[in-house]
């Protein structure tokens, strides 16, 4: 999946942050993201209004910003959002989405 992925910025951002809780440089981490095929994608203000948009089908679960925004790169793409959160089974939301195990 990796050379036809795409990640947000705010994701970006919850990704290089994990890596630096485990003591990793982040500016190093974000150097060997970049240097892959996944597409980084700036997270504008009309990402904002949807992601924020999609509160109330997602509150209840107790999705993320960081969630939301996954998912609406992925309603604006029209392209399946991946995860290993199981609960995003109960999502009603538009987006097709595939579990990584």
């Amino acid at each position: 999946m990796l050379d036809t992925a795409c990640l947000s910025t705010v994701n970006l951002a919850e990704v290089i942050g994990r890596f630096v809780r485990d003591g990793h440089d982040a500016h190093q981490v974000l150097k060997k993201l970049t240097s892959t095929m996944i597409e980084i994608v700036p997270f504008t203000a009309v990402d904002a209004a949807l992601a924020a948009s999609l509160v109330p089908a997602t509150q209840s679960l107790g999705l993320s910003l960081g969630d939301r925004a996954c998912l609406a790169l992925a309603l604006s793409r029209n392209i399946p959002a991946i995860t290993a959160d199981r609960i995003w089974a109960q999502l009603r939301v538009g987006v097709t989405i595939q579990f990584i195990r």
